[in-house]
């Protein structure tokens, strides 16, 4: 497939996931919303802190390292030995779900039955939900490589309303099941998800379009693990870059997912305080999570494709560098100017989108200091997302295991740093954590960067350094903004919060106008892909 060809499909899975993200996060804050009104906090932070994160563990370090590897290089491959690859991920995910099971139920706190009823039945369940998704793993990287926006849409469309519609059902009819009704919710998801992937593949090999595009698997059967005729069962490079991969996937997701650490295993914060930093830590992460997690995927997929992985500037095609290189600075640039929107109208809006969102339970208290960190925070995910996954896409399995010893240490000092953080300034300690151990991240990435174009007339580091004009108009903005905060928000009535609402909006479309002025390559590049 052609460079350009690769760019093109890429941007619309990047932009199709982005829209996919926003329908997520939509109605995942409408359903927080909704079950604020008929559930305890406690319930909701032991749901979204304690057994999201088992799921999202078993899931990260049973798939996240074959993803990485399977995904590096050329569709055109041996793709039975990929495939016999990929069903590893079932028992690793068996292994990881017993283990971390029974490490949720006999040695962490268990919940007050009374206030929480049915925890062991939700560990249960949310363990085997990681299981049954990972049953579809195959099919997602086969339909990954191969840019199916549609199919990952649909599927992920389907399983989260589905999810949210037993949700709504069960808590309304049935709200003293507690954790029972997140647990069928949540099996449902994951069942729901796997079964899209599925019907797709049946209908789709074998057809006219499959035999068009001469995709590499004929039949279903073939999705199925198998022996190759003297041959060896597994492609070795393959398995030994996931290995590398797994290493480095234990310690990023300890770094990902340090703060719930450190409350589920070192209790620091009660359930119902966990509940309110995640709705505020969800509310925070909207727009990390709708724009900037779908460009980092997609995008990886379009280094990892377009640049081969291990050669240095000088070995590669030099039309693909160029490629490379200039839509690296331009997806630095546009995560950047996002991040600082965020950063600079979050700070003076956090307490006002708090109060609208869940009233005084979130608007008071450390509620609007912790989004107003998160906004600081964002401008960190946005540009880590992007540095990574150019840095991931093009290491090869050495610098890959050097690394691994960086997030080690990374690892272990973000855990010293959150407890310490959080003992000094409660829960606002684990964001500022995080700014920290994202800035290191950061500084080894672009340090990468740098090195690998160093011998070429490019450099896409540059994207980082916006006008200074509209660093300027930032600034204003950011100035004006907090000033209408302290005079009109938010317990002056309705109006006042109008006219504070409407300040920000002048504000901002004064910034956006400036930036369709000064950035007019990126508006070029947004617009044509």
């Amino acid at each position: 497939m052609a460079s350009q060809d690769v760019l093109s499909q890429t941007t619309r899975l990047a932009s199709s996931s982005a829209l996919l993200q926003v329908l997520f996060r939509v109605v995942t804050f409408g359903l927080n919303a909704f079950t604020l009104r008929y559930l305890s906090r406690e319930l909701l932070g032991v749901v979204n802190v304690r057994l999201t994160l088992l799921y999202s563990t078993v899931v990260f370090l049973a798939r996240e390292a074959f993803r990485r590897a399977c995904l590096s290089g050329s569709t055109k491959r041996n793709w039975t030995k990929t495939i016999n690859l990929l069903w590893l991920t079932v028992p690793l995910g068996v292994f990881w779900s017993v283990f971390l099971g029974l490490v949720w139920l006999h040695l962490l706190e268990v919940p007050d039955p009374s206030v929480v009823p049915h925890y062991q039945a939700g560990v249960v369940a949310f363990g085997l939900s990681a299981v049954i998704e990972l049953l579809g793993e195959p099919f997602w990287v086969l339909a990954q490589a191969h840019l199916f926006v549609r199919l990952k849409v649909i599927a992920e469309s389907l399983s989260v309303v589905s999810k949210c519609i037993l949700t709504v059902i069960l808590v309304m009819l049935y709200p003293q099941w507690g954790l029972y009704i997140f647990s069928l919710a949540q099996l449902l998801y994951t069942s729901v998800l796997v079964m899209c992937y599925v019907i797709h593949f049946v209908m789709f090999l074998g057809s006219p379009e499959a035999t068009k595009k001469s995709f590499p698997v004929a039949r279903m059967k073939a999705l199925l693990p198998k022996l190759v005729e003297d041959e060896s069962f597994l492609n070795w490079k393959e398995a030994r870059l996931t290995w590398s991969f797994f290493k480095q996937s234990f310690l990023k997701q300890i770094l990902t997912e340090g703060e719930r650490y450190v409350m589920t295993f070192l209790n620091v914060l009660n359930f119902g305080d966990q509940g309110v930093y995640d709705i505020v830590n969800n509310l925070g992460s909207l727009v990390a999570r709708f724009i900037f997690l779908p460009i980092e995927e997609s995008f990886y997929v379009f280094f990892a494709k377009v640049l081969e992985r291990g050669k240095n500037v000088k070995d590669q095609k030099q039309d693909d560098v160029a490629m490379a290189a200039n839509v690296l600075e331009l997806l630095l640039k546009l995560v950047l100017l996002i991040g600082l929107t965020i950063t600079v109208f979050g700070y003076a809006f956090s307490q006002l989108a708090l109060d609208i969102y869940g009233g005084s339970m979130l608007s008071s208290g450390t509620g609007p200091n912790l989004l107003r960190c998160y906004s600081l925070y964002v401008l960190f995910l946005a540009i880590n997302g992007v540095t990574e996954c150019f840095t991931f896409a093009l290491m090869c399995k050495e610098e890959v295991d050097r690394y691994n010893f960086v997030m080690l240490a990374l690892s272990f000092m973000f855990l010293c740093i959150s407890y310490f953080l959080t003992h000094w300034h409660g829960s606002v300690g684990f964001i500022l954590a995080n700014c920290f151990n994202m800035g290191i991240r950061i500084a080894h990435s672009i340090h990468y960067i740098y090195d690998y174009f160093k011998e070429s007339t490019y450099r896409p580091l540059t994207g980082l350094l916006p006008s200074p004009f509209l660093i300027l108009v930032y600034v204003i903005s950011g100035v004006i903004t907090v000033f209408s905060e302290v005079f009109f928000c938010c317990d002056k009535g309705w109006m006042a919060r109008l006219v504070h609402i409407s300040v920000g909006a002048v504000c901002f479309a004064a910034t956006i106008i400036t930036m369709l002025c000064t950035e007019t390559k990126l508006v070029h590049f947004v617009r044509s892909q």
